[in-house]
């Protein structure tokens, strides 16, 4: 993460994020209890195998942030949490499922870029679209938006059809390093750092550092 100290928030019932890291969650709640101020973030964050990388993981509590969220009534809370972080961390980032719910309306109040999956086909327009206005319902300023192909394989014709219409937007190809990545625990970069799937993810974050260089201080 260029040096930055940095912290990777999973915020998917799933823990994926964690996974990758070999790291799991602390128990069945913790996750939760960072949002009701019962627990301090910063006793559930664990540091990764990469020198300024942390975690904090997800559970299955989870899935009931949404419940919390509509009782507390507090639209910020996920951004404020952010703010009492960063002090620590000089790059928070938010790790969440593909769902339009309030967990994913805090995550875009908290951001300062929404980083967009979109599969490379006709509706990945679409599908930016609908996630646009969504955003747009949820925040004053919207922050901005930085679509990405994931899983682009140019030998199908669908495929090669969706990169020609968005040139421009960042790639993520369908490689078996980034399948061995979920099978080793580990980022690409750490054990295939000459491959292109790596090479394609530097790609993408000098995109990310440059879109966060151009935003207003």
């Amino acid at each position: 993460m260029s040096g930055h100290r940095t912290l990777l928030w999973d915020l998917d019932a799933a823990g994926g994020a964690g996974f990758l890291f070999g790291i799991e969650p602390y128990g069945t709640k913790a996750a939760q209890s960072v949002f009701s101020r019962s627990s301090d973030p910063q006793s559930l964050i664990r540091p990764t195998f990469i020198d300024g990388l942390d975690v904090l993981p997800a559970d299955e509590s989870i899935r009931s942030l949404d419940a919390q969220f509509v009782r507390i009534g507090k639209r910020k809370r996920l951004a404020r949490l952010a703010q009492d972080l960063s002090s620590s961390y000089r790059r928070i980032v938010f790790d969440c499922p593909p769902v339009l719910n309030e967990l994913s309306a805090q995550v875009v109040r908290a951001a300062d870029l929404v980083i967009v999956p979109l599969p490379p086909s006709p509706l990945s327009s679409r599908a930016l679209t609908l996630v646009t206005r969504e955003i747009d319902a949820h925040a004053k300023q919207r922050p901005p938006i930085l679509p990405v192909f994931s899983m682009l394989d140019l030998r199908r014709s669908l495929h090669r059809e969706a990169r020609e219409e968005h040139p421009n937007w960042p790639v993520i190809p369908y490689a078996s390093a980034v399948e061995q990545c979920a099978v080793r625990q580990q980022p690409v970069g750490a054990f295939a750092p000459s491959s292109p799937a790596a090479k394609a993810f530097a790609r993408l974050w000098a995109t990310i550092k440059t879109k966060l260089a151009s935003l207003p201080s």
